[in-house]
């Protein structure tokens, strides 16, 4: 398919994936905003915050911990494990159990184990299991609609978190910053869209850099999660292989696997996420490793976002990414949405 051909997108997107990308930036404000309506019911201001969750369920408390650092008064861990750790019962944490089905069964035996301590406990969900759990055990059950696929609700998982952060006093008010990363997002949006030619689009032409190649995607500091997320938008929309890896630890030892595996990595196309809010020192390892990668022979390219704040730099690359992995779908014909592997995986987990 070429990209310039945004008509006969449909013919591939068969679930119309391509409409829960551009409307991101609706999902993130109406997940911060609606989420003042929910009821905490008792919930107090814990020593720490731990969701428990899988796959794009738990990328949002990855985001939000990456984000929240510079000014949450407390821990924000996430778990993608069956296993409640034993500290969190020494602790006075809150545990959030996110699934965006409700049947994740990594998050539900969490959630059985939190309660079965004792702990306070938060179900974010549109239902099943969890939510009834949540509803029986008389816990605060925050529930959304969303009838699209787990990972084109990033919106929901962050922006309900956010929400729940400052509604229990662990961070400021973020109203104006959600607001103006919305408004960020709409704007790139015009940029970044499949109605945008490939000569004046430049996700599609980073698309055309990609397709072919094993991506690698390389971030630090509050875009660190997000090179977490372009991987898994690859993998799952493009049905792709990729990878990501976090600076300053991917100089300590990533940077040393050049010197062997030379066919692999003439296949490899190494990506640099930057913000003008990461730290120097990063931004300087960002340019040094690219030059080091460069002199190798490595395919390396670096994206600057540039937005006027941490939350709305992060929210630009997410769009961003989640825009490549789908015209990299586009390109390799292949629907984004269904995931066949992986609903194999589950069907055999569960006999």
């Amino acid at each position: 398919m070429q990209l310039d051909n945004f008509t006969e997108f449909h013919q591939i997107d068969m679930q119309n994936m391509l409409g829960e990308i551009n409307g991101l930036p609706q999902q993130l404000a109406d997940a911060y905003l609606h989420s003042a309506n929910y009821e905490l019911k008792g919930l107090k201001k814990p020593d720490l915050v731990l969701v428990a969750g899988m796959g794009g369920s738990a990328i949002g408390a990855d985001l939000l911990s990456a984000y929240c650092i510079p000014f949450c008064s407390v821990p924000i861990i996430s778990l993608r494990e069956y296993t409640l750790p034993a500290w969190a019962a020494n602790h006075r944490t809150l545990v959030v159990a996110s699934s965006h089905s409700g049947n994740t069964e990594e998050t539900i035996a969490v959630f059985d184990q939190a309660l079965q301590a004792g702990l306070p406990i938060l179900a974010v969900a549109t239902g099943g299991e969890i939510a009834r759990k949540a509803q029986e055990a008389q816990v605060p059950l925050w529930k959304f609609e969303h009838h699209g696929q787990p990972r084109a609700a990033v919106g929901f998982s962050f922006g309900i978190l956010l929400a729940l952060l400052e509604r229990l006093d662990l961070i400021p008010p973020q109203r104006q910053l959600v607001e103006q990363t919305v408004e960020a997002m709409e704007e790139s949006r015009e940029n970044y869209g499949a109605h945008v030619a490939v000569v004046k689009n430049p996700v599609k032409r980073m698309a055309g850099q990609v397709v072919g190649r094993q991506a690698a995607i390389f971030g630090s500091d509050h875009l660190a999660p997000v090179a977490r997320r372009w991987k898994t938008q690859i993998n799952e929309l493009a049905k792709a292989w990729a990878q990501f890896e976090f600076l300053p630890e991917a100089d300590h030892n990533t940077l040393a696997g050049m010197e062997k595996d030379e066919s692999i990595l003439e296949k490899t196309t190494v990506l640099f996420l930057k913000g003008g809010h990461a730290h120097p020192r990063n931004l300087l390892r960002a340019d040094l490793t690219k030059q080091e990668m460069l002199v190798s022979g490595m395919t390396v390219d670096a994206i600057d976002f540039k937005g006027g704040s941490r939350l709305a730099e992060m929210w630009d690359a997410i769009l961003f990414g989640d825009y490549l992995a789908y015209y990299l779908a586009m390109v390799y014909d292949i629907d984004p949405t269904p995931i066949e592997v992986l609903s194999s995986l589950k069907r055999s987990m569960k006999k």
